[in-house]
């Protein structure tokens, strides 16, 4: 997000779902608008009635200022779950998340010789038939997830070769 501004247009759609539904719009362009009116005065004017109009927003929870660091924790916190691909603002120089590397928090026997894994973040996987090769996921081991194919995901728990898992909470 290059623009100056464009860190405050992240709406919180993780918090309301009717603002996931219909985001507000309109006030980058009208902000750029503003740059565009040659007197200073009307262009001062513009400026303090749109920041008017963002801070009231903000005050109202329509929109919510948010720093890129916050944004990759999201991301994380989400990874796995299917997510608008505009939610995070289009033009962000941070790339899509496609692998996630993180640490194991507790694991849970799932069914007969599966496992659940929770991680750092929170987020809980299921492993539902590992091979037998497959070494019990340990607290604390490293685990990278990275995207495979119809919502499922390659685990690869402590540097195991990779086994097929999906996110269940």
């Amino acid at each position: 997000m290059s623009h100056p501004f464009a860190a405050i247009f992240l709406a919180s759609a993780l918090a309301s779902p009717a603002i996931a539904q219909d985001p507000p719009e309109g006030y980058l362009e009208r902000l750029a608008d503003c740059r565009a009116i040659a007197d200073s005065e009307a262009r001062l004017a513009c400026y303090d009635r749109e920041v008017g109009s963002v801070v009231a927003a903000s005050e109202q929870g329509e929109v919510k200022m948010v720093s890129r660091e916050d944004v990759r924790e999201t991301r994380r916190r989400l990874f796995g779950f299917a997510v608008p691909d505009n939610l995070f603002g289009s033009g962000s120089d941070d790339e899509a998340l496609n692998t996630l590397q993180t640490t194991i928090t507790r694991v849970q026997p799932y069914g007969r010789k599966g496992y659940l894994i929770t991680t750092q973040e929170g987020s809980v996987w299921r492993i539902s038939s590992p091979p037998l090769r497959f070494a019990r996921p340990k607290t604390g081991q490293e685990v990278e997830f990275k995207a495979a194919s119809l919502g499922s995901y390659f685990i690869r728990v402590n540097g195991q070769l990779g086994v097929k898992g999906v996110r269940v909470e």
